[in-house]
């Protein structure tokens, strides 16, 4: 019998009309009894963590999930955890950070629709889900639309269909088809024990280039305090080095140990900073490539080696690390 716990955190698979627009009500009884009983050989429990849209989800919130999933592994084979889809990338790549070396499955999933409304997405993903959960294949995974991704790949990529997500630069670990769950991976438990880790550091900014942008800001972020920078340029990870010179402004950061990492603001492919001079540049000025990891994952990596070291070369080290899969390294 597989044990799958399921954690309810709210989003538009759990909410119900009001006169303020859709919000999160339904419980976690309710979802079980809509769910039904999936086979005999799988046992399901729910438990309500939150009632939040996913906008309202917070780094404390990832960290409070981590150490739940984390305390309940020795009752549960796998888990599922139901969340708002605006920020539910963020969710699964944090949490693959958090709960490295995980020994069983943790699949996140939610809905473009709310679980009561008719023609709904949420039991598909949902029962998706809780199969998946049952696997035990190790790691974190998002399951929507009938596709299995790996957790820090994933990213939402359309906002009223039913595909929603995507893996980014990752083909997918597995889909539902007529055969029923078929999985693409080989993914089996390390033998490292699972290495929780929720420190955190919310002191970073992303920063979109853009023709002519104001090169004030990294003074300010400077003296703000601020830990760490994810600059998204221009195609392969360009920046401008002439006029209007960013790369001086990174080199500046650099030696006053403020990492600054850049990649693309293309969503496929990956940035590649070896190929143009505008890329030589940035390397030698002290940037530090992001390769071709989503920008859920950078912001998330970032937020989590920052609670691990502030030290400039040890951020540029498990940037060049891959840690649970987030990362092709060239």
């Amino acid at each position: 019998m597989k044990k799958i716990l399921i954690l309810n955190t709210g989003g538009t698979f759990s909410s119900e009309a009001t006169e303020h627009g859709l919000g999160p009500s339904i419980k976690g009884e309710e979802i079980i009894k809509k769910l039904g009983i999936l086979s005999d050989e799988i046992e399901l429990t729910v438990e309500d963590l939150f009632s939040l849209d996913s906008a309202n989800i917070l780094p404390e919130d990832w960290a409070f999930m981590a150490k739940k999933i984390s305390e309940s592994i020795p009752d549960y084979n796998g888990f599922v955890v139901i969340h708002g889809t605006d920020t539910l990338a963020y969710t699964s790549s944090m949490l693959s950070f958090m709960l490295q070396n995980i020994q069983v499955p943790v699949v996140v999933t939610g809905s473009q629709m709310p679980l009561n409304a008719p023609m709904s997405d949420a039991l598909m993903n949902l029962q998706t889900s809780v199969w998946m959960a049952a696997s035990g294949v190790p790691g974190v995974f998002v399951a929507f639309d009938r596709k299995i991704m790996l957790g820090c790949r994933t990213s939402k990529v359309r906002t009223i269909s039913f595909n929603a997500f995507e893996s980014i630069n990752c083909p997918y670990v597995g889909e539902v088809n007529a055969f029923g769950l078929q999985l693409y991976t080989d993914r089996k438990a390390k033998m490292a024990r699972l290495n929780l880790q929720t420190d955190y550091s919310n002191k970073i900014a992303v920063l979109k280039v853009f023709p002519g942008m104001n090169l004030d800001v990294f003074s300010f972020l400077q003296e703000g305090g601020y830990e760490g920078v994810y600059i998204e340029g221009f195609g392969l990870g360009g920046l401008p080095f002439l006029r209007n010179d960013i790369t001086a402004e990174i080199r500046k950061a650099s030696d006053n140990g403020l990492p600054i990492l850049v990649g693309s603001q293309c969503r496929y492919e990956g940035s590649d900073l070896n190929v143009y001079e505008t890329g030589q540049r940035i390397l030698d000025c002290g940037g530090i490539p992001v390769y071709d990891m989503t920008q859920e994952a950078v912001v998330t990596k970032l937020m989590w080696v920052l609670g691990q070291t502030k030290k400039y070369d040890q951020v540029r080290w498990l940037f060049g690390s891959d840690l649970v899969g987030e990362v092709t390294l060239k």
